[in-house]
């Protein structure tokens, strides 16, 4: 048994609903994609459910780079033991595209395959969808053909880590969509749990799920015996065989002494920990540690809702801006914004948490991917330059007023928390009638509240889908995407400008459209970033065959669980 002690509970089983990393950690160990990362490499891919992966030389995607070519390798079985054909693949893909809920992951495939960032237009789904997307994914043989829109470079990268396969027969017995025209529309933007994949899984993985315990936030997965085949002969023909894992476990537990305490009895193999309990860490008999592990991350960002869900809300007090509480629409100030982000101590929180193990970012795209000059940090901790813009803000009348708000991260988040109480801290020490509470909520009922925009300031962050600076530029500034949608934020020039830079294959083109969208982002204000860094594992020294791959859910303490086994 593997044991992970985490600090989150999952969110959705569901591979076209689920965005976040600990979902996500688990549904890449149950499912399987067309094709895979190699070891740790974010460049090289292997493949999985293709039986090869697309390249111009093998003459597997077009010379225009429109269209890839997938075969897919046969014999491969269902958990339910039922066999995985190409009609699966079509299936799989498509319901990608067109469930697309609010805020989800659909946009990844949708941009490239049909040039879009959304199935709806106005609130409602556009009726072309189904067709466009029928004609862009076609089975050949036993070939699945994709025809893109345009070129996208970072194509197969999203399919290597989004492109997960379920079965078709399974999902219609489920009462899921049937893959007919007439029916799509029903499952566009569906509720989470109205999905039978919200916690039922069907993969073709390693790992089978057992059971998902809500309330005590556990997951318990077991080694698929059947893995790919049954009999040897298969399994040294396709290069697989079971997992040495016989069973993986994942908690979900919010106290750092209390994971602590199971790694060093030997409870718990690897746990989550922030870069603060790094020495709390060291030398304990029996662990060891990794550090300076690689991430294309931002983490946390701090997002301000433009137009808050006022119904049944505590986090806005009143509703109004009488001093005891804030109207939905306060963050529509920039002034407002602009306050909260130059009252954030930076160089304090990147010294203090993360022990200078990071520098501060300067806007939504990584360093690591794109360095762009355009004017420096836009974000600094000026408590003069704060109060101006308090003093402006709504005609004066936040000053003179005061405000009550939440400021909300996830519970167990340390890194997080210590965001939501610099911001406490400075705020209130401006004016006497700032009143801020900084509260902490269980990861489930922290992204449903996020989800219905009921949080005024949310702090988050974003870990890469695939290393590019298209996945941090549109989560955090495109109408349509993750942060945006939910903030209620838009800015149609920065959407024109995001689509045309994903489209742009000169590099110096591209780096020009960013640093405009830069631009953009700092006087918006939608959300201001904190810190690019590192992560280190503590694990114990008897866990083995662990690989670290930065574009892994929830990486370094995610991983693929196939390699990992056990050894004193």
């Amino acid at each position: 048994t593997y044991t992970i002690a985490m600090i989150s509970d999952i969110d959705s089983l569901d591979p076209a609903w689920a965005y976040d990393s600990i979902s996500g950690m688990v549904i890449l160990n149950v499912y399987e994609t067309l094709i895979s990362y190699k070891g740790a490499s974010i460049q090289d891919f292997e493949p999985l459910i293709a039986e090869k992966v697309p390249s111009i030389a093998n003459g597997l995607i077009s010379k225009d780079g429109l269209t890839y070519t997938f075969p897919i390798r046969s014999g491969i079985k269902f958990h339910d033991a039922t066999t995985l054909t190409a009609e699966d693949v079509k299936y799989s893909l498509m319901r990608f595209l067109l469930l697309d809920r609010d805020g989800g992951p659909s946009s990844l495939l949708l941009e490239p395959i049909l040039g879009w960032t959304s199935t709806r237009e106005n609130g409602y789904a556009k009726k072309s969808a189904f067709n466009e997307a029928d004609q862009a994914i076609q089975i050949q043989g036993n070939n699945v053909v994709i025809r893109l829109k345009n070129p996208f470079a970072p194509f197969l990268t999203i399919l290597a880590g989004w492109g997960v396969i379920v079965p078709k027969k399974w999902s219609m017995e489920k009462n899921d969509w049937d893959g007919t025209q007439d029916a799509w529309i029903k499952y566009n933007n569906p509720k989470k749990e109205s999905s039978p994949f919200f916690d039922n899984t069907n993969g073709t993985g390693p790992f089978i799920l057992e059971r998902w315990d809500k309330k005590n936030k556990e997951i318990i997965l077991i080694r698929n015996d059947e893995y790919w085949q049954s009999s040897r002969q298969s399994h040294e023909r396709m290069g697989r065989k079971p997992a040495s894992l016989k069973r993986v476990v994942i908690k979900g537990i919010d106290e750092f002494t209390t994971r602590r305490l199971m790694l060093s009895q030997g409870d718990a193999d690897v746990i989550l920990a922030d870069r603060s309990a790094y020495s709390q860490l060291e030398g304990i008999a029996g662990v060891t540690i990794a550090d300076d592990l690689p991430l294309i991350s931002l983490n946390p960002t701090v997002h301000f809702t433009f137009k808050i869900n006022d119904f049944a809300n505590p986090d806005i007090g009143s509703g109004k801006l009488d001093g005891r509480g804030i109207p939905p629409d306060f963050f529509s100030d920039p002034d407002i914004r602009k306050g909260f982000t130059y009252a954030f101590d930076y160089e304090s929180y990147i010294r203090e948490v993360y022990h200078n193990k990071g520098f501060q970012a300067a806007s939504c795209i990584p360093k690591s991917l794109l360095d762009i000059k355009s004017g420096g940090t836009a974000y600094r901790f000026d408590l003069k330059k704060a109060e101006e813009h308090f003093k402006r803000a709504w005609n004066g009348r936040v000053w003179e007023k005061g405000f009550k708000l939440s400021v909300v991260f996830n519970s167990g988040n340390f890194a997080r928390q210590a965001v939501g109480q610099i911001i406490k801290k400075n705020v209130e020490s401006l004016n006497p009638k700032f009143q801020i509470d900084a509260r902490g909520l269980q990861w489930s009922t922290y992204l449903d509240r996020m989800h219905d925009s009921k949080l005024p300031i949310f702090i988050d962050g974003w870990n890469a889908d695939y290393p590019d600076a298209h996945n941090f530029a549109f989560p955090f500034l495109h109408s349509k995407g993750h942060f945006p949608i939910v903030q209620h934020y838009e800015n149609p020039k920065a959407d024109e400008l995001i689509v045309k830079a994903a489209r742009e294959n000169r590099p110096a083109k591209r780096k020009e459209l960013y640093a405009k969208l830069i631009e953009i982002e700092h006087r918006d204000t939608p959300f201001f970033a904190t810190i690019e860094t590192v992560r280190f594992r503590a694990q114990r020294s008897w866990v083995k065959g662990w690989v670290h791959n930065p574009m892994f859910p929830a990486a370094p303490f995610g991983s693929q669980f196939y390699t990992i086994y056990k050894e004193e």
